[in-house]
């Protein structure tokens, strides 16, 4: 049975999906039934059941959420599988040369921890280089430099400092495992980075996304489970909890931090981060990014030091850049969002063509959640255009 945590504590309504303790049989009389038993998998302060559609993406929340748990563990060994022969390819200079060294007794075998080793992605897309065409003064700069961020997020940590440091000649501030207390693992990864090449000096916080074979982000994706804080709005829960939510409490402005990394969680260790180094750095200031999931932490991140009142911080945060960004809040969450405009926070959102993620958690309807502001959005020709706030459904 999952632990029980009390979120009257910090909100006065939510919505939790459990679907550990929900069997295949209870799901499917949920979705048919509007009297049907929910208590043991379902925890809301409002009514869900009365309206087929509400119960539908529920079921289909819940039901996605049960398939990533059965299947977690072959999930996990065939992306491990496959990451670890695209490295022995790579690394053996193709398939002709794997085969020769193999017949020679000399193939390299490849180390998960090296600065050689690259995930799947980095393996189907292996450009690394920033573009040299692009000076920092062009508009074009930290859009570019927050793409490349977030896709190195992907990567080990000694394939990060060696492309920051050694290609992109910049300073690498860390690579970071935060904790998730709900998970009761580290599952939230950044990465920070600070180019201090040109005046001032920009700093880059890079969250990780969803990694195609890890069951437990895509499951996050998929969960349609949210919190609504007051003033603020409907927010997914899971987002949040990696993000560095507290059990029982919310989001306090201030936590003590315990000395390992591994009990160090993302939002808390991030914001004190960036305030050391922002006060070092006279005129320095910080952008966000991440993909998938990862564009979801940046946002978030952004709406906990406003509801925080890091008016400091907030002023020198030049803007956030999500890629293939998820759902994160209900239209009321969205307005609340509009207090970027007081900080001339920039906010870009970039969707490309038909990709998932941004269509997660699904629900056609926004009866849960909704996209805010407008987004760039790419044809599969790379053609671009910019969506209005309430866009066609096919653009998200």
């Amino acid at each position: 049975m999952a632990p029980y945590h009390d979120h009257r504590k910090f909100c006065d309504r939510f919505l939790m999906l459990k679907q550990e303790e929900a069997s295949l049989y209870e799901l499917v009389r949920f979705m048919l039934f509007s009297e049907s038993e929910t208590k043991r998998f379902i925890e809301c302060t409002e009514e869900h059941k009365r309206d087929f559609w509400r119960r539908w993406y529920i079921f289909n929340s819940l039901l996605l959420q049960k398939l990533l748990s059965w299947g977690k563990i072959p999930m996990v060994q065939i992306g491990n599988m496959i990451e670890l022969w695209l490295n022995l390819l790579s690394g053996n200079g193709g398939f002709l040369m794997l085969f020769s060294n193999f017949i020679k007794g000399e193939v390299v075998w490849p180390e998960r921890s090296s600065a050689t080793f690259t995930s799947v992605l980095g393996n189907i897309d292996g450009r690394v280089e920033l573009d040299k065409s692009i000076r920092h003064d062009s508009r074009k700069y930290k859009t570019s430099l927050a793409m490349m961020a977030s896709k190195l997020s992907y990567e080990n940590e000694a394939f990060v400092q060696t492309i920051v440091r050694d290609q992109w000649n910049m300073e690498n501030l860390g690579f970071y495992n935060f904790w998730n207390d709900f998970l009761g693992q580290a599952s939230t990864q950044a990465i920070m980075l600070q180019d201090t090449s040109y005046k001032p000096n920009l700093i880059v916080v890079a969250f990780r996304g969803t990694r195609p074979f890890d069951p437990v982000a895509w499951g996050t994706d998929v969960d349609l489970s949210w919190f609504e804080l007051p003033n603020v709005g409907k927010v997914h829960s899971g987002f949040m909890k990696a993000l560095g939510l507290q059990k029982d409490k919310g989001w306090p402005k201030e936590i003590n931090q315990l000395g390992s990394d591994q009990r160090q969680f993302a939002y808390y260790a991030i914001r004190q981060r960036l305030r050391d180094i922002l006060q070092k750095h006279d005129g320095a200031k910080f952008i966000l990014t991440g993909h998938s999931l990862g564009g979801a932490l940046a946002i978030l991140f952004v709406t906990v030091l406003a509801m925080h009142e890091e008016a400091w911080l907030l002023e020198k945060l030049e803007g956030v850049y999500t890629f293939g960004q998820p759902r994160v809040g209900n239209k009321k969450f969205g307005d609340y969002m509009k207090k970027l405009k007081m900080y001339d926070v920039k906010y870009f959102r970039f969707v490309y063509c038909n990709d998932l993620v941004p269509r997660v958690p699904y629900d056609d309807e926004a009866i849960f959640f909704e996209h805010f502001a407008p987004c760039i959005y790419f044809n599969s020709f790379y053609e671009s255009k910019v969506s209005p706030l309430y866009l066609d459904k096919d653009l998200i």
